[in-house]
């Protein structure tokens, strides 16, 4: 086998069938393949618009892993993570430091790795890119739930919401939808390797040049199918939303005064769109939406802060979802969202159920406190709240899943299925200032919309706001850090999407593929290791 192919454009022959035990060559081609492939990965993720580089990569990565040992396979696919992690996670350290972001690449690189050792197990079977991708997804589910209750950050669907594969997001989640992409990859990888040793050997083989055809097309063909599940026609009439902008002080403000002039800042916003509103100049929104931690002052606690809150509100006159720190004397903290009444003030809450490990909450502190002090910046830890957040704001149900919930299939499903026709994905990404982290969790806002079929209205504190239709196109966009109120009309649906009524059943139906996968693999390694003859493997 060649040893210098860099691209997915020029592989290598069709290697010989080996003996069991036998090596392959494969250094420095096969690593330098892998962490190409997890570049091109990294590369198809927001800001930029390039989601089609998604399928290369997995091209690139099924060359490097087709073949090989387990043992390889597992090195290979820790350098794709790494690859793929180091540059998308970045802004993990913004804050605090490289230590805290290294380390998170390099455990979640792990589940990348132990996902292209069951890729390269299986990379033998006829079909193969079909189980390939399968165990991808195996690998996505464990991330996104250990450790700490998961980290799905990075999931190959949120790099898609620009892409033509983005109707599958409807038909079964993010699942779907990144097997879709993985499958292409592999797909077109095993269409030039066939294609290359028909070249070499001047023998077509027919079974494997249509399996591999497949692959490439049925994603390609099913996403276009689902294109009419796709819809941003209303079926509940409309609401006119508004989410409001802020912004936070940038320097030059302790703690304490921060605090309160972020809660300003959201106040004022409010308070200039009701006189926008009184001109003329804005239409009337139905309700507001501020973001998570636009009150980090607890307004039950905090007379000014709920005096402040409560002349905003009654300014725009509408019911109003405020994002709140609650600090009760005893126990733990609390990330809140609050509806409040123009009228009635406090009316309900919706505390975060899944809260951010190492950021709301520190667990195993005094191990950690050994490799970084900086733990006990978090000094008092958030709780999580138990009920699903679904608001009735002025007749109209708003979902709520708190910035970091958003990454979670079930934390926005569990809000489309309590009935909520719109949904809101109130934000805080002050701490991670400019980087790209803001852009990555507005694509994921985009792909809920197509997988549930709802408006999403995505408030943050200091940017990028927006207000998104439920076809995945932006209407409203805020520009970073610029104080700004956002308004526009949006459609309710009520309907169901297949993805949103099967839940967790394509994602269990894949790691069930992936485990058939598996188990054919092993019969055949047992049957060689027996000298039993065997059907041909790719």
């Amino acid at each position: 086998m060649s040893t210098t192919m860099t691209a997915v454009d020029a592989p290598p022959p069709l290697p010989a069938r080996e003996e069991p035990g036998a090596r392959l060559p494969w250094w420095p081609a096969r690593p330098t393949g892998a962490l190409l492939s997890g570049a091109l990965l990294f590369l198809s993720f927001p800001p930029r618009p390039l989601w089609w580089l998604a399928v290369p990569g997995f091209a690139l990565l099924g060359w490097a892993l087709h073949g090989c040992r387990l043992r390889a396979g597992f090195g290979l696919g820790y350098l794709a993570g790494l690859g793929f992690l180091l540059p998308l996670l970045v802004w993990t350290g913004e804050a605090v430091g490289a230590l805290p972001w290294l380390a998170l690449v390099a455990v979640e690189s792990l589940f990348v790795a132990a996902a292209c050792l069951l890729v390269a197990a299986v990379s033998r079977l006829p079909a193969w890119p079909v189980f390939a991708a399968a165990a991808w997804i195996v690998g996505e589910a464990a991330r996104a739930r250990v450790p700490f209750g998961g980290f799905p950050w990075g999931k190959i669907a949120f790099g898609q919401a620009d892409g033509a594969f983005l109707p599958l997001a409807a038909v079964g989640g993010t699942p779907v939808l990144g097997f879709a992409v993985a499958l292409c990859g592999f797909g077109l990888y095993e269409t030039v390797r066939v294609a290359h040793a028909y070249r070499a050997t001047r023998s077509l083989p027919r079974g494997p040049l249509a399996a591999a055809a497949l692959s490439l097309l049925v994603p390609v063909t099913a996403a276009l199918a689902a294109q009419p599940l796709v819809s941003d026609a209303p079926e509940d009439g409309t609401a006119t939303v508004a989410a409001i902008q802020g912004n936070v002080p940038r320097l030059g403000l302790d703690f304490n005064e921060q605090r309160r002039a972020v809660l300003d800042n959201h106040a004022r916003r409010t308070e200039q769109l009701a006189d926008d509103v009184a001109a003329g100049k804005a239409p009337e929104p139905d309700f507001v939406l501020w973001p998570e931690n636009s009150s980090d002052l607890d307004p039950y606690r905090n007379g000014d802060a709920r005096f402040v809150i409560d002349e905003a509100v009654k300014a725009i006159g509408v019911p109003t979802v405020v994002g709140a720190v609650l600090t009760p004397e005893t126990g733990t903290l609390r990330n809140t969202l609050i509806q409040w009444d123009p009228q009635a003030g406090p009316v309900a809450t919706y505390d975060k159920r899944h809260v951010q490990p190492f950021g709301e909450y520190i667990p195993m502190r005094s191990f950690v406190r050994i490799f970084d002090k900086d733990v006990d910046r978090v000094r008092r830890d958030f709780g999580p709240g138990t009920e699903v957040g679904v608001f009735d704001l002025a007749g109209t149900k708003v979902g709520l899943a708190t910035c970091y919930e958003a990454a979670f299939d079930w934390a926005v499903r569990d809000t489309v299925v309590h009935g909520a026709r719109l949904i809101s994905v109130p934000s805080n990404n002050a701490t991670f200032g400019r980087s790209e982290m803001t852009y990555q969790q507005l694509a994921m806002s985009r792909v809920r919309a197509v997988e549930h079929s709802r408006a999403v209205v995505v408030p943050v504190t200091s940017g990028v706001s927006a207000i998104i239709r439920p076809d995945g196109t932006i209407v409203r966009e805020s520009r970073m850090f610029t104080p700004d109120a956002l308004v526009a009309e949006v459609p309710l649906r009520s309907s169901l999407t297949p993805a949103t009524r099967m839940g967790t059943l394509p994602e269990a139906a894949l790691v069930a593929l992936a485990a058939a996968g598996l188990g054919w693999a092993g019969y055949l390694a047992a049957a060689r290791r027996r000298g039993t003859p065997q059907p041909p493997t790719a």
